[in-house]
């Protein structure tokens, strides 16, 4: 399967029909995906690769080299302009950016795509807290149903802070405790949570958030990244957070 990033169009110049002929197979392969309603990982790559290539072409005719004044290049690994393009001569340069211009639409298109499943199965999330919200709520733990093998996942979560340019961020990372089958039966959140306060007693009191949904889409690639952003947003307002 072709990995679709800008390593790619770094290599075009040397054969741009072949070049083309990867980007559409690997944006077939994410349309094939998105039908099948699996949403990652391809809808963060593309939007990661859309976003850099608008960059790029945003601020290449912008950015220019003060002392010869010829276009500037590109870091094709952090994805950022430079003011050096010693491997391009301008002819392979009109090619490259030629190339991003014509894929920029068709990548539009498969994030739109994507997207929509994204914002349906949000749409389908019900999120409800489990028991007294306690305090502190960077730890605990969310409960997410997994409708297509009627099983419930428990997971914990942490929020972390990090510190980048001197901006913080917040980021929410996740551990697989346990899966619950639910044949015929659901056990109620409430027994879950006091089943993880037994089991590990570092948390007492855990906040604890049961994901309420009926729809019957992959959990790896499309509940648990939904899931998972839709709780970062969700504590983001409840704790007022910036």
């Amino acid at each position: 399967m072709t990995t679709l990033d800008l390593n790619l169009f770094a290599r075009a110049a040397d054969d741009v029909e072949r070049t083309q002929y990867q980007i559409l197979s690997g944006l077939q392969q994410a349309h094939k995906d998105f039908e099948e309603q699996r949403i990652y990982p391809h809808l963060g790559q593309l939007v990661a690769l859309y976003t850099s290539i608008q960059t790029i072409i945003d601020r290449s005719d912008s950015y220019r080299n003060a002392t010869t004044g010829e276009a500037t290049g590109v870091d094709w690994k952090a994805g950022a302009l430079q003011y050096k393009w010693p491997e391009l001569e301008d002819d392979e340069l009109s090619t490259v950016r030629a190339l991003m211009e014509w894929a920029l639409p068709r990548i539009q298109e498969a994030i739109e795509e994507g997207r929509s499943i994204y914002e349906m199965v949000e749409d389908n999330f019900d999120v409800e807290t489990v028991g007294i919200v306690p305090s502190y709520v960077q730890e605990g733990y969310v409960l997410v149903p997994d409708r297509e093998v009627h099983r419930l996942h428990v997971l914990r979560y942490t929020v972390s802070i990090f510190t980048k340019e001197d901006e913080q961020y917040r980021t929410l990372r996740t551990e697989h405790c346990k899966s619950i089958d639910q044949f015929g039966v659901d056990t109620h959140p409430s027994t879950i949570k006091l089943e993880m306060v037994d089991e590990r007693k570092d948390l007492p009191n855990p906040a604890t958030y049961m994901f309420n949904t009926d729809l019957a889409v992959p959990y790896e690639p499309t509940l648990l990244p939904v899931a998972k952003r839709t709780l970062m947003r969700h504590l983001a307002q409840e704790e007022g957070w910036a």
